[in-house]
């Protein structure tokens, strides 16, 4: 039985080290994405035009 109680604190103890990393990374801007603002700037002509066709295939079936 007591080697669980060790396993559980070893345990909460990497998640623990985890989690740290995770939220230091994200304040560091280790998840921030810099390059699909510059790619999408290119597909904005098709996202426009299929919202276009959904509104009137949305307005014709009303």
């Amino acid at each position: 039985m007591g080697i669980m109680y060790i396993l559980i604190s070893i345990s909460i103890f990497v998640a623990a080290v985890f989690l740290y990393l995770f939220i230091k990374s994200v304040k560091n801007g280790q998840f921030d994405d810099s390059y699909t603002p510059s790619v999408r700037m290119l597909f904005d002509d098709e996202i426009k035009s299929k919202e276009k066709k959904e509104n009137k295939s949305q307005k014709q079936s009303n």
